[in-house]
């Protein structure tokens, strides 16, 4: 089937759903990660110390898709109604059959839980196998070794490293690890990532 351009849905999986981001998500996404550095080390924003700067950060995310840059996601772990994160579609092209997966975070205590890997799974799967992409990718921060893990856990392939291709918030560059997932490759992948699933 020929790629369908990425809309806002309600996606439902065993450890979290991810719907619409939006302005209400606010004070939860404050509570989940604000003000703390760890969370934001990775990602070209400086870190929230208020609930106004938390909602500034979904304005401009917002806006972004609005103008038809990214289409994003909250992160509601089952069982808690409370948004602790978000993903994103970006640099998509329909015509290239190609998106990517990124701006995410989630609050600290899902990192050690298995959100993150679902979280990809279903944001992967949806691309493939609902809107007919042909290729998913992430570029991750050269440093960012628990998102490279993340990403590789779901069966993607380390294309290479972009050299000094972002400047950070602090001003320092960052290299950026390419990865990817092809169409034909998903079904495998897929198995894989339910299977660690269940087990975990």
């Amino acid at each position: 089937m020929a790629a369908m351009p990425p809309a806002p849905v309600v996606l439902e999986g065993r450890f979290l759903r991810l719907e619409p981001l939006s302005l209400r998500h606010v004070p939860d996404l404050y509570l989940g990660g604000g003000h703390d550095d760890e969370v934001w080390r990775w990602l070209p924003v400086v870190t929230p110390r208020s609930e106004r700067e938390m909602r500034s950060l979904v304005e401009q995310r917002l806006a972004q898709q609005a103008a038809g840059g990214a289409l994003l996601f909250a992160v509601v772990p089952r069982g808690t109604y409370r948004a602790a994160g978000w993903t994103a579609y970006v640099d998509v092209s329909v015509s290239d059959e190609c998106l990517g997966i990124g701006w995410s975070w989630l609050a600290r205590p899902l990192w050690a839980t298995p959100v993150r890997l679902e979280m990809n799974l279903m944001t992967a799967d949806h691309a493939f196998r609902g809107l007919g992409f042909g290729r998913v990718q992430w570029q991750v921060d050269h440093d960012d070794l628990r998102t490279q893990d993340a990403v590789l856990s779901l069966g993607a392939t380390r294309e290479g490293t972009l050299r000094r291709h972002v400047r950070r918030p602090d001003g320092t560059w960052r290299d950026t690890v390419l990865f990817s997932l092809l169409a034909s490759e998903w079904g495998r992948a897929r198995e894989h990532a339910l299977a660690s699933l269940r087990l975990g």
